[in-house]
């Protein structure tokens, strides 16, 4: 028996229900996993308030650290008492246990703890492909982080940083200024204070940027388009504030033909080759100290929806974790 959380209908955090389930025996090509931490991200609120698409019922979250409690037949190179973790694409991490396919399930290193694993593997690895597969930053160029205090903004900062990147952030209190500063940030605006766009103007003579990381979403579009630099790209890739929606291309040429772009995780990491590959360079960089977890709150897992509520109000840094 094992409690689990699932959502009956799409809504705020009251939607999310527990239940006990009984779990079969792992079928073929599948492990039972025991987690031990679950990460917290902005999509597992996505799916739950109906922003991205499931097929309803279904469970919560994709990114966790635990043990391999069995294995299904067929299954090669993961055993019974294996630390492992996973960070998707299936949904149902909000559990003490669930079977899941084995080819989306990675043994975790012995210098790389449970908690530490469950607060960077989505947020590290969707840092990853950003920085390195997306926007293919490099040395020296100047890079505008929305939310540069939050859970993938604080990575992004050490990421950009570690590879020679000038950053800009953009944070919403002074606290969470310290926190972007400490990352590496070599600018930080308070947005609620300032006039983001003049500033960072400002920072570049006038240029602008030619990459904008913006996992806010409508809330900045408007800043973004404003911030970058001509033939500038926007990697737009989250929504936590609201979808950007009715965008008129024509403003792409005005603006100085700029580029843009809508990316997901998993269409960078479709190949088991392409997720070991980001895997191995998320772990390098935490080795490196160039990036830190920065847990900034943890949750007992039946106290998702309080999470929930944290994090889409702004009221957490860093990563949130649900102990199990």
């Amino acid at each position: 028996m094992t409690r689990t959380a699932r959502i009956d209908r799409t809504g705020g955090p009251e939607v999310i229900e527990w239940t006990d389930v009984t779990l079969a025996p792992p079928g073929p090509g599948e492990i039972r996993m025991r987690n031990t931490v679950v990460g917290l991200n902005f999509i597992d609120i996505y799916f739950r308030s109906g922003v991205y698409p499931a097929s309803l019922p279904c469970g919560l979250g994709s990114e966790a650290a635990g043990v391999v409690e069995a294995v299904g037949d067929g299954v090669m190179g993961l055993a019974v008492g294996d630390r492992v973790g996973t960070f998707g694409p299936t949904l149902g991490a909000y559990a003490q246990a669930r079977n899941l396919a084995a080819a989306t399930v990675f043994k975790l290193p012995d210098d790389i703890d449970d908690r530490t694993a469950a607060a960077v593997l989505l947020k590290g690895c969707t840092t990853e492909f950003l920085v390195e597969r997306c926007a293919r930053i490099e040395a020296g160029q100047t890079v505008l982080v929305h939310a540069a205090a939050g859970g993938v903004g604080h990575l992004l900062v050490g990421w950009l940083k570690a590879i020679g990147a000038i950053v800009i952030g953009t944070v919403g209190t002074e606290d969470k200024a310290a926190q972007a500063r400490a990352a590496g940030a070599d600018h930080v605006i308070l947005h609620k204070q300032e006039d983001v766009a003049a500033r960072v103007r400002d920072i570049t003579a006038g240029a602008g940027v030619p990459v904008v990381l913006d996992g806010v979403g409508m809330a900045t579009w408007d800043i973004s388009l404003a911030c970058a630099a001509r033939r500038g790209l926007i990697v737009s890739y989250g929504n936590a504030g609201g979808k950007v929606t009715g965008v008129d291309l024509g403003i792409l040429s005005t603006r100085g033909s700029l580029f843009v772009t809508r990316p997901t995780l998993f269409s960078y990491y479709v190949t088991p080759e392409e997720r070991q590959a980001g895997i191995d360079r998320l772990f390098a960089m935490l080795r490196s100290g160039a990036i830190t977890p920065a847990i900034g709150q943890t949750f007992p897992l039946e106290q998702a929806a309080e999470a929930h509520r944290a994090l889409a109000k702004g009221d957490t840094s860093g990563a949130t974790l649900l102990l199990v």
